[in-house]
């Protein structure tokens, strides 16, 4: 499963010589996940269900023949990370600056508790991406810490966008509500809208392309793919 678009049907890529494929996936389930608790940077493992999702996540984005791996230092990412190192054979760096929203005085709460304390706070946090929870992180903010591991990213590696496999991605496992954020930023899409990207399952992914006319030129980038899984994915 590649997972990328046609060529042979769009104008967009025969127009811009280099596409840079960048794939953001989404860590296997937790515990605190299965039970709607509010994790943020805490530092969770995956549940006996989100190491397998993981596995099979792994396997089919090992077939895009990734360039890099990179991930938020957080296990459950980090874990996720390595079932795609795993079947591709590359080692996984982490990056800090990819871990969760930081959500404050919100962490380790369930839904419930957050709501019977602070009624309609949560539907305002996800209708307003400036908006931060108690001593929290807007998406606003997570997204410009973000932003910069692609720019960086873009900068170091020559071959992205190139070379005998041009459509190999590079990945990035990280977290639902910081992987929304970083594409709103990166397709340029007003605050005011950043709430229409839905939320992500465990393990899936989303695929933006950057698209550049000379090799000096900043990717423009756009969206290819929102909330994909493998199609064997345990529910």
């Amino acid at each position: 499963m590649r997972g990328e678009p046609d060529p042979g049907d769009s104008s967009v890529e025969r127009l811009t010589p280099r596409v840079r494929r960048l794939i953001l996936l989404r860590h296997g389930q937790t515990v605190y996940n299965a039970t709607q608790r509010m994790q943020g940077q805490l530092d969770t493992d995956l549940s006996d269900l989100g190491v397998e999702q993981a596995q099979i996540a792994g396997r089919a984005i090992a077939t895009r023949a990734p360039l890099v791996i990179v991930s938020s230092d957080l296990r459950r990412a980090y874990e996720t990370a390595r079932a795609v190192g795993a079947v591709t054979g590359q080692d996984v760096t982490t990056d800090e600056r990819l871990r969760e929203t930081y959500l404050g005085d919100w962490q380790g709460l369930t839904h419930t508790e957050v709501d019977t304390a602070s009624p309609g706070a949560r539907r305002y946090w996800r209708d307003d991406a400036a908006w931060s929870p108690p001593a929290g992180e807007s998406r606003v903010d997570v997204a410009a810490r973000m932003v910069p591991v692609v720019t960086e990213l873009v900068d170091a590696l020559d071959g992205w966008g190139r070379g005998d496999d041009p459509d190999a991605p590079v990945v990035l496992v990280a977290h639902g509500g910081c992987i929304a954020a970083l594409t709103a930023r990166l397709l340029g899409l007003p605050v005011a809208n950043w709430p229409i990207l839905g939320g992500l399952a465990n393990t899936a992914w989303v695929q933006v392309s950057g698209h550049s006319t000379t090799d000096t030129d900043d990717p423009v980038w756009r969206l290819d793919v929102w909330n994909a899984s493998a199609e064997s994915a345990v529910q």
